[in-house]
């Protein structure tokens, strides 16, 4: 007798200790609900359909709060890929420089829905810091840099490589680019410019005044198409 109700009693203990062992098990909850058949008259038994379906309940709960965040990604990744083709329609609408230029400042500043815009020009001759855009409110739109300045601006003194898009927390360097809108700028993302050979390097900077907007954990695809489609269309005008 003992050494049938040793095993008895290990089973009894372990499934104690671990319950999701036979509730996780379809197999075994079939057969216990089809032997718990003429048994659950007038005893004290633990409804095991009631459990079973509590059990599924559970399960389809996290289904649908799954299905819910993966459906909510998806809206989220279409409207920002809607926001960065009207973007692109809208720097090559214009038919000159300075058209170009207030397209950037202004409607793709919207259409991203961004407080701060800055292109950062690499210059041997300019002073750095100096407005490079036409006379007018489109004068603080390029900004002159030194010479290794984009590398320099991107790695924040880290010494590691810049990356094509860098999405992280406005930097004390801030200042360098914003000017004046700097005390706006919390977070910002970079997009390294690649102006072909013999050019200098370049950088298109979105500042925003939400230190959340940009971060470092945020995917970077959309930003990379719209930073190879805006240095094809500076290659343009700059040529």
């Amino acid at each position: 007798m003992n050494e049938v109700q040793k095993p008895v009693s290990a089973i009894r203990s372990q499934i104690l200790q671990n319950p999701d062992m036979i509730l996780g098990d379809r197999e075994l909850m079939s057969a216990l609900l089809e032997a718990d058949g003429g048994y659950s008259e007038g005893r004290n038994i633990v409804d095991l359909r009631a459990k079973l379906v509590e059990r599924l309940e559970e399960r389809l709960n996290r289904l649908e709060a799954t299905n819910r965040t993966v459906i909510a990604a998806a809206y989220e990744n279409l409207a920002g890929t809607n926001q960065i083709h009207r973007a692109v329609l809208a720097l090559l609408e214009p038919n000159s420089f300075r058209g170009f230029l207030a397209a950037l400042g202004e409607e793709v500043a919207h259409i991203l829905s961004i407080d701060a815009i800055r292109l950062g020009l690499e210059s041997g001759s300019a002073i750095p810091g100096a407005h490079l855009g036409p006379k007018g409110p489109l004068s603080g739109l390029v900004i002159a840099l030194p010479r290794g300045g984009v590398e320099e601006y991107l790695s924040d003194g880290d010494g590691r490589p810049a990356r094509r898009v860098t999405l992280r927390r406005a930097t004390a360097q801030a200042d360098d680019l914003y000017g004046q809108n700097e005390a706006l700028v919390q977070s910002e993302a970079l997009l390294k410019l690649d102006l072909g050979q013999g050019k200098g390097a370049a950088l298109l900077a979105l500042g925003a005044e939400d230190p959340q907007r940009f971060t470092p954990d945020q995917g970077t695809d959309l930003l990379s198409f719209f930073a190879g489609a805006f240095e094809r269309v500076l290659r343009r005008w700059l040529a």
